[in-house]
């Protein structure tokens, strides 16, 4: 039992009235969002969805104890597959993004030999300069990857003929209920698979990766899995963002992209699925939002270095640990209003 609170795994809960509203109110709030917001701003909830679904990903990976430095570049696996299928063998789109992530998966599949022989510092680095490789040969062979510039002129996401609805996927507002269809039913498979028995061994091998070999458990099978599984909804999340912009290059996926992910995530929190997409929705509105409208966007690298260190010393669990307290603020509250009741009972 103290190894399961230790490892912060998740306790199986119902949802109740309160719970239901809520989910209610946000759904709510996710369809009308698009219509309350200007043509550049449905463009920013494009990519805020996609990368909502790039940390969950990525957080699934840190479930073992691993962080890895390459999460950006299987994305940009996953863009540069789905624009090669679609653009130069004629896949559907819709097939194109699956058979991107499905080699994005493939690829980790690979790494994971060599990656996972080593642990901790050095599977950081270990990552790094795999991701770096995959990189250079972007640049490097301009067939079929484009070289510097990249891949142009990707086919977008077929247009949609109901008969008495027309839906174009280029308009932003519609591309972003596309991304938001698959990035919910990529969240809820993620969210099941923490929540499963496999979860929970990504879990104990995290805290006590010994004593999990000791019992039979094996280490580099599930870290493998779980870098593969990560990597697949990196990939798909590269896939619907090359087929947004039509074009993906090499620069799109460097390591300074890399960075931000590492801070959406640890600002955010790891210890809760939600964690990380806290992390990043508040710093897209304080990035997006609030620097752009003063004009001090340049100010970002300096300003996320100021959050992570302010994060780390106020809020080491995250944002999501104001979650975590406030839901303990309103359990007591409700515990206390319940005690009132029966002593109030008793009495009469």
């Amino acid at each position: 039992m103290a190894c399961l609170e230790c490892a912060n795994v998740p306790e199986k809960n119902t949802i109740g009235a309160a719970g239901l509203f809520g989910i209610l109110i946000l759904a709510a709030v996710l369809l009308a969002v698009p219509h309350l917001v200007s043509f550049s701003q449905q463009e920013l909830l494009v990519f805020l969805t996609i990368n909502v679904l790039l940390v969950v990903s990525y957080r699934l990976l840190t479930l073992t104890g691993e962080w890895s430095l390459a999460h950006v570049v299987m994305m940009g696996v996953g863009s540069y597959g789905s624009a090669l299928y679609a653009k130069n063998f004629g896949f559907p789109v819709p097939i194109a993004m699956l058979a991107g992530a499905a080699t994005a998966g493939l690829i980790a599949a690979l790494l994971s030999f060599p990656l996972f022989r080593m642990k901790g510092f050095y599977f950081l680095i270990g990552s790094f300069a795999a991701g770096e490789v995959i990189r250079l040969i972007w640049k490097r062979f301009t067939d079929p990857f484009g070289g510097p510039k990249g891949i142009k002129r990707i086919p977008g996401f077929p247009e949609v003929d109901l008969g008495f609805i027309q839906i174009d996927f280029y308009q932003p507002e519609n591309y972003y209920y596309l991304v938001l269809a698959v990035v919910l039913v990529s969240l809820w498979v993620l969210y099941r698979i923490e929540r499963s028995r496999l979860g929970l061994t990504f879990h104990a091998i995290h805290w006590q990766d010994k004593l999990s070999e000791s019992v039979g458990i094996d280490t580099f099978r599930h870290r493998m899995l779980a870098f593969v599984i990560a990597s697949f909804f990196a990939g798909l999340a590269g896939a619907l963002y090359a087929h947004y912009l039509s074009t993906v290059n090499p620069n799109q996926f460097d390591v300074d992209t890399m960075v931000y992910v590492l801070i959406w995530t640890i600002v955010g929190g790891t210890t809760r699925w939600y964690g990380p997409i806290l992390g990043v929705i508040a710093l897209t509105i304080i990035d997006e939002v609030i620097l752009r409208a003063i004009g001090a966007d340049q100010i970002r690298p300096l300003l996320y270095g100021a959050i992570l260190i302010a994060a780390i010393l106020f809020l080491p669990n995250g944002l999501e640990s104001l979650v975590i307290k406030a839901k303990d603020a309103l359990r007591r509250r409700e515990g206390v209003a319940v005690e009132k009741v029966a002593v109030r009972k008793g009495a009469g």
